[in-house]
């Protein structure tokens, strides 16, 4: 399996060290949040492409936690619990969980049902999910981006930014959105965070804030990406 960015969010600790032993052998970078607000702090953070979510926690259900997630993420979410109800089983499904995982299980199983909700997600971005916008191009798959055929190297953050203006190219993307789906929803009004990435970007991919070619500011608003 392709290495990915995991996070587990337990507040058990024997059991967060187990799963990182042996994610960590599979090759995976691992993450641990004890409570469901570190949980969702670290998501925003980290970025990760799976969490690992225990229902049990001690500040806020796992059920809040997928919750407020998805209010702001579509990050694959395999649950953990000892409770075996069905029912609960297709309420948590059907609230945005990929997978759910019954304590005590077998790493064997949780690995498995991991690579299904990986591959999953590989498999449904689009084909060829490459944008092309002027003499830009931004790949997702690789997150790599390209001026006139040269590297452009971005932070993981700055990746993430550039993506999601470009990939809503002619559309306004709002102050708040754009800190929320980077940082979290505890960001939401931190916009000094998203003027000095804007800045960042600006310099590296050769764009003038004066005269701009790529990001359009729409003052004490947001940003619109161009579109061509």
């Amino acid at each position: 399996m392709t290495p990915a960015r995991i996070l587990i969010v337990d507040d058990e600790a024997p059991i967060r060290r187990f799963l990182r032993v042996a994610l960590e052998a599979e090759g995976h970078y691992v993450t641990e949040a004890a409570t469901g607000r570190a949980g969702i702090e670290a998501a925003a953070l980290t970025t990760p492409e799976a969490v690992i979510l225990d229902l049990g926690l001690p500040d806020l259900d796992g059920r809040e936690v997928l919750k407020r997630l998805r209010e702001w993420s579509q990050v694959p979410v395999l649950i953990l619990s000892v409770r075996a109800d069905e029912a609960e089983k297709v309420a948590l499904l059907d609230a945005g969980a990929q997978d759910y995982v019954t304590k005590p299980f077998g790493i064997g199983e949780l690995l498995a049902r991991l690579r299904g909700i990986l591959r999953d997600r590989s498999a449904s971005t689009p084909h060829g999910a490459v944008l092309q916008i002027a003499d830009l191009t931004i790949d997702a798959a690789t997150r790599t981006v390209g001026k006139n055929g040269a590297p452009i190297h971005l932070t993981r953050k700055e990746f993430d930014l550039l993506w999601l203006l470009a990939s809503n190219a002619g559309r306004l993307v709002t102050q708040g959105a754009a800190l929320e789906h980077i940082w979290g929803p505890a960001h939401r009004e931190d916009s000094q965070y998203l003027r000095v990435f804007i800045r960042q970007l600006r310099t590296k991919i050769g764009d003038d804030a004066g005269d701009p070619r790529y990001i359009f500011t729409e003052a004490g608003v947001g940003y619109r990406f161009a579109s061509t």
